[in-house]
C-alpha cells in the first residue's frame, strides 16, 4: 500500500536513515535492490521502498500458520510505529488521507 509521507520529512528517512529506523523497529533489514525487506512476528514480509520525497510503499506478507492474539496485535503495532516513524503520519491521519483519496477516486 503507498503511503503519504510528511511535507519536509524525507530528511528524517534518505540515504541509510530509512534502514536503520527498519532495523531499530524490527529488529533485522536486508537491501534488495531499491527495496529495504525485514520480517517481525506474524509478518514473514515487509517490503518497503520509496517511491518520491512524499510518498513510500509498504507491502507486507503474513506468516503461514495458527498465530496468537498477542503475536498478532504486537506485529500491527510495530507496523503501525514503523509506518509513523517513516511517513510523520500517525495512524489515524493515515487513515483519513487513505479515505479522502479513496472518495476522490485516486486511491
Amino acid at each position: 500500500m503507498d503511503y503519504d509521507i510528511k511535507r519536509g520529512w524525507y530528511k528524517n528517512i534518505e540515504g541509510d536513515l530509512l534502514a536503520k529506523m527498519m532495523e531499530d523497529v524490527f529488529g533485522n533489514v536486508t537491501p534488495e535492490g531499491e527495496l529495504l525487506v525485514s520480517s517481525y512476528g506474524v509478518l514473514a514480509r515487509i517490503e518497503v521502498r520509496v517511491l518520491a520525497k512524499d510518498k513510500m510503499e509498504i507491502v507486507t506478507v503474513n506468516r503461514d500458520g495458527p498465530s496468537g492474539d498477542d503475536e498478532i496485535l504486537d506485529s500491527k503495532r510495530r507496523l503501525n510505529l514503523f509506518a509513523e516513524k517513516a511517513t510523520g503520519f500517525d495512524a489515524k491521519t493515515r487513515m483519513k488521507r487513505a479515505q479522502k483519496k479513496a472518495k476522490e477516486g485516486t486511491l
